[in-house]
């Protein structure tokens, strides 16, 4: 299984970061694929938002504080059946300070 990851992304104050799968090799997915997202912060206040195909599958929730790189199952934020089409993956900070995040997308 294919795995797409990011370790120690930065997140400033109150901004969202840019699609974290951008120029990565599964970033378009032209079939139906099955789909394992994983993530966690520094701290609390990550929010993350997953779109595949222009459709959310997660819009703006919070994800684990672990301060850790994300372990199977522990830290699945969803698994998708069938995505089709561009994946977007985006964390919003919702502090007054930078955090960080770890994340892996495992494909098929």
């Amino acid at each position: 299984m294919p795995r797409m990851t990011g370790q120690a992304v930065s997140v400033a104050a109150n901004a969202v970061s840019a699609n974290q799968l951008a120029g990565q090799l599964y970033e378009f997915l032209n079939s139906p694929t099955p789909l394992l997202l994983a993530a966690t912060s520094s701290a609390a206040g990550i929010n993350c938002t997953l779109l595949i195909g222009g459709v959310a599958v997660i819009n703006d929730q919070p994800i684990s504080q672990a301060n850790r790189f994300p372990i199977l199952p522990d830290d699945i934020v969803t698994a998708v059946r069938r995505g089709v089409g561009r994946i977007v993956l985006t964390f919003r900070n919702t502090t007054a300070g930078a955090l960080t995040c770890n994340w892996s997308v495992d494909v098929g």
